[in-house]
């Protein structure tokens, strides 16, 4: 699964991105310092998998992972090429949701791109209106074919021409929020219709004291409800400075500043719900390791995830939530008191399943 970090040059996304990877991907003060997408795997912290860990005393443990994608800087007119919009167009189709960071600080050492002074809603728009932009042209082409598939007399043509001419109608008013109303194609994968998460990029100071930034705070959560999308604040030079430290040195640096969560941790996790992924736990062998499934994914899906063979050769799966191996200390003990559970084909992993497969080879 992936998150591409997308908003206007110079808002952040690369010192984010280096702070959630810890990776050395230029963060210079220039638009499109960021050409092609980096991308990076970050593991999610995971207190469940250790108390797992600690009663199954594997050799190896593993934590679950999700992909971030370091995408470059939009400009007003990226649907018609300007910059490097079909680059960004074009690696923004690539992902299965979005993280908008947005420019909340006032920094005359680094270059301010559009809309002149700090505007955040002003630059949240200027982004969403060249997705849509993109978008519209996307639909257009979309049912020009169908129009002409029309002549097949296949029924399905004509109902799916309703859905783009009234997709196109919601686009073309900017309601794009609408979108998830409409059973698209599958093979129209809409820029506007991906889950966003804003993210509103301020100074360290603004972020230990809302006040200084609250007018512009409410605009952009009242903004966020509108679109019924949640929002997070964070401080991109801050949680690169703790991303840089010793874990210890980190804990002890936020509690100094009176942080008891990292805004990293905030965003991977608001980044799983965005996703709608849950989290199940395998212990065969010398590795425990955590995966990350879509909410609704059943067995035999989960097992493929691990392994193609599993998937196809699935007979059935012992189940048994994280919380109960964690009250019961071990699968012997659970199974002994009927709390290790036997599912089929159809049973839907649930988060903080604790599975073992069984499958023919």
């Amino acid at each position: 699964m992936e998150i591409g970090i997308v908003g206007l040059a110079n808002v952040g996304k690369s010192t984010l991105f280096n702070a959630l990877t810890k990776a050395n991907v230029p963060a210079l003060n220039y638009p499109f310092c960021t050409i092609e997408p980096n991308v990076g795997v970050v593991i999610i912290p995971d207190k469940r998998l250790l108390q797992v860990a600690e009663i199954v005393e594997p050799e190896k443990v593993t934590g679950a992972v999700i992909r971030f994608v370091d995408i470059a800087g939009l400009v007003k007119g990226a649907s018609r090429g300007e910059g490097l919009g079909n680059k960004f167009l074009s690696h923004i189709r690539e992902v299965d949701a979005i993280m908008h960071v947005v420019r909340g600080f006032s920094d005359p050492n680094v270059a301010k791109v559009g809309n002149g002074d700090l505007n955040p809603i002003a630059d949240i728009e200027t982004v969403e209106t060249e997705l849509m932009l993109a978008d519209l042209q996307t639909l257009e082409n979309r049912i020009e074919k169908t129009n002409r598939l029309l002549k097949t007399g296949d029924r399905k043509y004509k109902d799916e021409l309703e859905v783009l001419n009234r997709a196109y109608e919601i686009l073309n008013e900017g309601d794009f929020h609408l979108l998830n109303s409409f059973d698209l194609p599958n093979d129209l994968p809409l820029l506007s219709n991906k889950p966003v998460l804003y993210v509103l990029n301020v100074d360290e100071a603004a972020l230990l004291n809302r006040e200084m930034i609250k007018d512009m705070l409410t605009q952009v959560e009242n903004m966020a409800a509108e679109r019924n999308k949640d929002i997070l604040v964070i401080s991109a030079s801050l949680e690169y400075e703790l991303s840089s430290l010793p874990l210890d040195e980190a804990q002890e640096f936020m509690l100094e500043l009176g942080i008891e969560e990292s805004g990293l941790t905030k965003i991977i996790n608001a980044g799983i719900e965005l996703l709608d992924l849950v989290t199940f736990y395998t212990i065969k062998g010398p590795e425990t390791r955590g995966w990350l499934v879509p909410r609704g994914t059943i067995a035999p899906k989960a097992a493929g995830k691990i392994h193609s063979d599993m998937e196809r050769g699935f007979i059935k799966a012992e189940v048994i939530s994280a919380a109960e191996l964690v009250t019961y200390g071990s699968f012997s003990k659970a199974k002994e008191q009927g709390v290790l559970r036997l599912e089929g084909k159809d049973y839907q992993i649930q988060d903080g399943d604790v599975v073992l497969f069984h499958f023919n080879v």
